[in-house]
């Protein structure tokens, strides 16, 4: 099938938890990832640490992530592998090719995501209108930048 992206590699791993905390002493304190910066969203529900694993052009983001508010949505702890990011070279198209053969895509659309790229999700389920989602699992897409997509395409 003839489609006008390409999927790139694994951009990110996001991980829930009621106490940030407790993932950071695997991820941070055991595992030895370095915390690039956090992430706070009263609209997301979220408060998270951005890691990195590896170096370079093929380094993966870990996100460590807890609810700002637990009784409210998104739970970005109920499910602890909250989603998974893929770089995607180009967005725009990707989003409206794929909305194009029935994927359902989360509220939003387009925006700016905790590490500064462009995002959007693909809902984990489909509906009657778009009827192909992520069979159970939040997908994340992400702009990949020129650099990245030299080195990965």
């Amino acid at each position: 099938m003839n489609k006008p992206f390409r999927i790139l590699g694994i951009q990110q791993i996001a991980i829930g938890g009621p106490d940030k905390q407790r993932l950071r002493t695997l991820w941070v304190e055991l595992f030895g990832l370095e915390i690039k910066s956090t992430f706070t969203s009263e609209r997301e529900n979220v408060d998270e640490d951005v890691c990195a694993l590896g170096q370079g052009p093929h380094a993966v983001e870990v996100d460590l992530m807890q609810p700002l508010d637990p009784g409210k949505k998104p739970a970005v702890h109920a499910t602890p592998l909250n989603h998974v990011g893929l770089w995607v070279d180009d967005l725009p198209q990707a989003m409206a090719w794929l909305s194009a053969q029935g994927v359902r895509f989360a509220p939003g659309g387009i925006r700016k995501g905790a590490a500064g790229h462009d995002i959007c999700f693909i809902h984990p389920k489909g509906n009657e209108q778009f009827p192909i989602g992520g069979e159970g699992v939040l997908i994340e897409l992400v702009q990949a930048p020129p650099e990245l997509i030299a080195a990965l395409g």
